[in-house]
């Protein structure tokens, strides 16, 4: 099982919209602490589950994809990203077009708040049926 803040950026990725990109920075304000992106990067490359949360999502700050030990090789993630219609320029996501907006963060957050008060609840439901 996972920390409780790495549940926190797994369940913020799997609100990035398809076809939007969010960065590590992003992601981890929305878990808290925006200084965190570094912890951010390495929980997302521990990801359990990658068919439910959508790491491939979430890039740097200038838009470029993960090393090439992410995702099975150098190209995958990008090849991921266009496969939901984001668009490349010069080996980056057209940020312009593709980040989430300041609308969209809202969206998330607001989304986050609630799935995490279910995620603590369903945890709390738990420890009790076991005592």
């Amino acid at each position: 099982m996972c920390s409780p803040l790495a549940e926190r950026i797994y369940a913020a990725v799997r609100c990035i919209p398809r076809g939007k990109v969010a960065t590590y920075s992003q992601i981890a304000a929305l878990a808290g602490n925006r200084n965190l992106r570094r912890y951010v990067g390495n929980t997302l490359h521990k990801n359990p589950d990658n068919g439910f949360t959508p790491c491939h999502r979430v890039v740097n700050a200038k838009g470029f994809c993960s090393g090439s030990f992410a995702f099975g090789g150098p190209l995958v993630q990008q090849q991921k990203l266009e496969a939901e219609g984001v668009r490349f320029m010069q080996g980056h996501v057209d940020m312009e077009r593709f980040c989430i907006t300041e609308d969209d963060f809202e969206v998330m957050r607001l989304d986050l708040d609630d799935a995490w008060t279910l995620y603590c609840r369903l945890l709390i439901i738990g420890k009790r049926q076991k005592d």
